[in-house]
């Protein structure tokens, strides 16, 4: 139960709870004018800080980091579970990772050995300053009793729906405690709440996370572009099997290899006899040529015929002197020798250029045998460099095959993913179903509460039940008071609801003893029904020993005692107010 929220400076005013219903009341002034509003008169602000007390986290956007509150410590004394005095704990926005505890709860097992914790002040009266999880973790075994494996449970889960806050818009729907929380991660606490089982519960959010996961690597795989980065399984086994064709190949040139110490010299011997082979019969071309000549010029080199010159004379009447003669003879002799002289050079020559041919045709022979053997060294191995150049080839090859191996999972697992979270859903689904049959019983004790708190304030003739089924994506739990679309009764149901988890909890020792609501529970709510619900509230904390604390309008107020109803008893101090300056809860105004 919670006792008192106080604050260590001297204008925020103490709120002092009581057990049963709590009325934080916020009226207008007498002296108040139509423009002025109880809006900001601190009913929210106490919500909040009852939050910021109880573990939530806080940035430095927080209501008690703001620089005009940070210096202050703000303290809660509730009571505590084997405690036979309040506990109080303090925490300020200048320090928002730890708290402190008074007294200490040092021999807490949660605590042993973590926590600094010191004596001081009169009587020697202990504190404990622990960390915020550590504050949690107390939260959750001693305010909720979770102790062992609870999947999606927590105590701070639990408080959201216990102490909805209005900025999370957590009285928007029953079953959510802010707007944005997924069915799959809120029915859990809910779950623990009622007595069902919550870890059946949360398994959802297991599915729904691979479901998120698979979602966006389809996205990513029918991305035009992304797609690329994996594939689709069909075109990557081909290419696998290309890959693998590759290695293959480059494993048996590998393992065929010699490595052949002399390979460079033996290159370059064969490039030497390849250049003088080459040089040969360039050479061989040329002489075959001049031979060709040589040989002609052979077969013109004949002695001139001059017999012819003797009847031309003789056929002219003339005889050529014996002088004329002799030195006719003389010529000819000569160029006859000329002639002979010829022939025994180019016979010379002819004969030079055919041994030349011979000598390189046998030199070109023995060097065709040497490149033969050299070349034949060389086909059979190869450099050490080669054999280097060959292993890094193969490592980058199966490099890239292990990458294509590793899409291919990733496009199988796409592929396949979508089948086994289905068979997973079909499967949780008549898990799920089964247990609910089995836990009828809670589900029965849990609906006839609901359904009694919503006949209080509706009347017996409208249909109000909680309906509790295995969703396909949650597990399902709907509060439904029969009407038709209407703020008021939507708020009423949050209200029914909310009371009757927080008594089944409280009940079986899951949940602490009180509920903490909001002035806009109210909201768009009918006199009557305000009034019946504020009854009911009475009622039920006398019957089951808690604390119902909700903040409410005066004028709410006024309406119900015209309908019957003595708010007196239930009003608690403070009595916030519109004045500006000093009639909200902080005692002072700030921009928010």
């Amino acid at each position: 139960m919670l006792r008192r929220l106080s604050a260590d400076n001297e204008r925020f005013k103490t709120v002092t709870f009581q057990p049963g219903l709590n009325l934080v009341v916020a009226e207008a002034t007498a002296a108040s004018r139509s423009t002025d509003s109880r809006n900001g008169s601190g009913k929210s602000s106490m919500i909040e800080l009852l939050h910021f007390l109880l573990g939530a986290r806080a940035d430095n956007k927080h209501l008690a980091a703001r620089k005009e509150l940070r210096q202050t410590v703000f303290t809660l004394s509730l009571d505590w579970p084997g405690l036979s005095q309040e506990l109080s704990v303090s925490r300020s926005g200048t320090d928002v990772k730890h708290v402190t505890l008074r007294p200490s709860l040092r021999n807490h097992p949660e605590l042993s050995g973590s926590s600094e914790w010191s004596l001081f002040g009169f009587g020697a009266e202990e504190e404990q300053t622990v960390t915020l999880a550590e504050w949690q973790a107390l939260i959750d075994k001693e305010l909720f009793g979770l102790t062992g494996e609870h999947p999606g449970v927590s105590g701070r889960g639990l408080l959201s729906f216990l102490i909805r806050r209005v900025g999370d818009h957590g009285f928007n729907e029953a079953v959510r405690s802010f707007s944005r929380q997924s069915e799959a991660k809120a029915t859990p606490n809910l779950a623990y709440l009622l007595g069902l089982d919550s870890a059946l519960a949360a398994r959802y959010q297991d599915i729904a996370a691979k479901k998120a996961t698979r979602d966006q690597l389809k996205k990513a795989v029918d991305d035009p572009v992304w797609g690329k980065v994996i594939g689709k399984t069909a075109d990557l086994r081909g290419e696998i099997a290309v890959r693998n064709s590759k290695i293959v190949e480059l494993q048996r040139e590998i393992d065929a290899f010699r490595v052949v110490p002399q390979y460079e010299e033996l290159k370059e011997r064969a490039d030497e006899l390849s250049r003088r082979v080459q040089d040969l019969g360039t050479q061989d071309v040329i002489d075959r040529r001049n031979l060709d000549h040589l040989e002609k010029a052979v077969a013109e080199a004949v002695d001139p015929e001059v017999q012819y010159l003797e009847q031309v004379y003789g056929e002219l009447g003339l005889m050529l002197p014996g002088q004329a003669l002799k030195r006719f003879e003389d010529v000819r002799a000569f160029h006859t020798a000329v002639v002979r002289n010829r022939r025994t050079y180019l016979g010379e020559e002819i004969e030079a250029t055919r041994r030349n041919l011979e000598a390189r045709k046998a030199e070109r022979a023995r060097l065709d045998t040497e490149l033969s053997a050299v070349l034949k060294d060389l086909s059979e191995g190869g450099a050490l460099d080669r054999l280097t150049a060959l292993q890094k080839i193969l490592a980058q090859e199966e490099a890239k095959l292990g990458a294509l191996q590793h899409r291919l999972e990733v496009a199988q697992t796409v592929e396949a993913s979508s089948r086994e979270i289905e068979a997973t859903r079909i499967d949780l689904v008549r898990e799920v179903d089964t247990d609910l049959q089995e836990r009828q019983q809670q589900i029965n004790q849990a609906t006839v509460l609901f359904h009694e708190l919503a006949s209080r304030l509706y009347g017996n003739d409208r249909p109000a039940y909680l309906s509790v089924e295995a969703g396909k994506s949650s597990l399902k739990i709907t509060p439904k008071i029969s009407s038709d679309v209407s703020q008021g009764i939507n708020k009423m149901s949050i209200f029914c609801f909310d009371l009757t988890m927080a008594v089944i909890g409280h009940r079986e020792g899951r949940a602490p003893d009180f509920l903490v609501h909001d002035s806009h529970i109210f909201d768009g709510v009918d006199d009557r029904q305000v009034t019946r619900a504020l009854e009911a509230a009475v009622d039920i904390t006398e019957t089951e020993g808690m604390q119902y604390i909700v903040t409410i309008n005066e004028d709410k107020l006024t309406q119900t005692r015209s309908l019957g109803f003595d708010p007196t008893p239930y009003i608690i101090e403070p009595l916030l107010t519109d004045a500006y300056d000093e009639g909200g809860l902080f005692g002072f105004r700030f921009e928010r």
